[in-house]
């Protein structure tokens, strides 16, 4: 990898909507959780099983952007790298607010199954908790290094929180899985 400090590609505010990928990548997301949404409500699906899979939603939302921001910084297109990341924080801010309030409306959801499926829930459940604790910090401190221009240190830090947040985004998606569709299925 160079030593030499990432710069940004040239001014992106004069490129219609069409050269831009950051909104054509929000397009898309919107495009996928609008209609999921509208169909959810069409099914009459109570307010107990919409909740979390919109809160899946915003999981899957902020593993996109962590991966596509992913691919943007290995191009060196920093102001991409950038919008996605800043995104895929808000996709998970707005997760942890949504799950907080369906904790404190619902409180706890025990899994339905006794067998192996349970165990592999249990399993994913914990590692996701527990990592999702320790990335906060991480995330939080990258994301300021990123703001603060200082590279070397965002680099560093962001080697580590990349790839737990990356699992923490997808385990929560998995967990959601296993709670609502796999748990009862096999019961």
């Amino acid at each position: 990898m160079s030593t030499a400090e990432p710069t940004s590609p040239p001014d992106l505010a004069g490129r219609p909507f069409f050269g831009k990928p950051y909104a054509w990548l929000a397009f898309a997301l919107a495009l996928t959780a609008v209609p999921l949404v509208g169909y959810m409500v069409r099914a009459d699906l109570p307010w107990d099983r919409m909740h979390p899979a919109i809160n899946a939603m915003l999981n899957g939302t902020s593993t996109v952007f962590l991966l596509v921001g992913w691919l943007a910084i290995r191009r060196r297109d920093v102001a991409f790298h950038r919008a996605c990341l800043v995104s895929a924080f808000g996709a998970s801010t707005l997760f942890l607010a949504s799950y907080l309030a369906r904790f404190a409306l619902s409180g706890t959801h025990r899994y339905p199954g006794d067998g192996w499926d349970k165990t592999l829930y249990l399993v994913i459940l914990f590692s996701h908790m527990v990592l999702a604790v320790v990335v906060l910090p991480m995330i939080l401190r990258a994301l300021w290094m990123g703001y603060r221009g200082r590279w070397a240190d965002h680099r560093k830090i962001a080697r580590w929180a990349w790839p737990l947040w990356m699992y923490v985004s997808v385990t929560g998606v998995a967990v959601y899985v296993l709670l609502y569709h796999v748990g009862p299925a096999l019961s």
